[in-house]
């Protein structure tokens, strides 16, 4: 079978993020920056930007590049993966982001963060400059799903320019230009290594600590959402990943991640109905938030939500990369921080 890309490597070090190497291009783009008016954006915006910056290999401007995120659970009805459906339908020109290979190698979790190093030679391979601005998009079968993990982790390594197209299904559905099969030569660049900006992301210890201190007097109140469905945050349903227990952490919130999406397309609701939700499910905007799900990825749809409404503080905001796939196999028995609703009304 014919490889997806057909890399062109540059054999060259990559550069510092805060070298002279990444200053000076970012410089020379300042003039001809091209931005949008929103972290979410259009269908209809999105085309129109590709018209005017296109992801051209030969320019050296910056280019509005699209970046299909497209990733579905291990156990997926219809046996779906990311490449199937970015090899059937695509926006033209697009790249293709491996939720599964863009990782820690080194851990035994799925979709934890890569390195500085391995992010900067997954965006080098990818051909994507730091310059460039990234629409990353979703599956048309799925609407908004994987997309705010991907875009959540460019701006976590410092990507300046990082948007969610709101969404493929809708693209779709207006007519909008598509293609299919293998993809165009992309040539491989040079993507500075960046530096993590940790205050983004909630680690173990972290969500440990928040739990334990759940209910006790002078506690900080640090609120847990969580986005998996309520069957397998009551603990009734089981985890898609075998041998992985089903419930909750102590005094999380469960919102599942389809509760911010329009039940029809799939995209992102208004604003005005983001903060209905967040308000009917208790979310106090003015306490810190982490927010979790299985494998970090769906707790970037609600992240998403929460920063599209201006909902809490985004400086105490998280993301629990690790999420319940580690939680539900690092705490200890001992502890009692494997939760469920029938615990609750024991």
């Amino acid at each position: 079978m014919a490889s997806l890309f057909i890399l062109r490597p540059l054999r060259v070090s990559l550069p510092r993020s805060g070298s002279q190497q990444l200053r000076q291009p970012a410089a020379k783009a300042a003039g001809v920056r091209r931005s949008f008016s929103s972290y979410l954006v259009t269908p209809q915006e999105l085309a129109e930007a590709l018209k005017k910056a296109p992801p051209s290999p030969i320019s050296s401007e910056p280019r509005v590049i699209p970046l299909c995120a497209s990733w579905f659970l291990p156990n997926d009805p219809e046996g779906w993966t990311g490449i199937d459906v970015f090899r059937e339908k695509r926006i033209p020109k697009a790249r293709f982001f491996d939720l599964d290979k863009v990782i820690d190698k080194h851990s035994e979790y799925p979709h934890m963060l890569p390195t500085p190093k391995g992010f900067a030679a997954a965006m080098s391979e990818l051909g994507i400059r730091h310059e460039d601005t990234v629409v990353v998009y979703d599956s048309k079968e799925l609407g908004i799903f994987s997309a705010p993990r991907v875009g959540w982790t460019l701006k976590t390594f410092g990507h300046p320019r990082v948007h969610i197209l709101n969404n493929f299904r809708l693209w779709v559905e207006q007519g909008l230009p598509t293609e299919s099969g293998n993809v165009w030569t992309v040539e491989c660049g040079t993507y500075p290594i960046p530096e993590m900006d940790e205050a983004k992301v909630a680690h173990f210890e972290d969500v440990r600590e928040v739990a334990l201190d759940y209910n006790k007097e002078g506690a900080e109140g640090v609120q847990i959402l969580d986005a998996r469905s309520y069957g397998r945050w009551s603990g009734r349903d089981p985890e898609p990943r075998p041998g992985l227990s089903s419930g909750h952490m102590p005094g999380s919130i469960n919102i599942p991640f389809d509760a911010v999406l329009d039940p029809q397309t799939k995209a992102f609701l208004p604003v005005d109905k983001l903060k209905q939700v967040f308000k009917e499910k208790g979310v106090d905007p003015a306490k810190p938030i982490i927010s979790s799900c299985g494998t970090g990825v769906t707790a970037c749809v609600l992240e998403t939500a929460l920063n599209e409404a201006q909902y809490g503080s985004p400086e105490t905001r998280k993301v629990y990369d690790g999420s319940w796939t580690e939680w539900a196999q690092r705490v200890k028995p001992s502890d009692s921080l494997i939760r469920t609703v029938e615990q609750h009304s024991e």
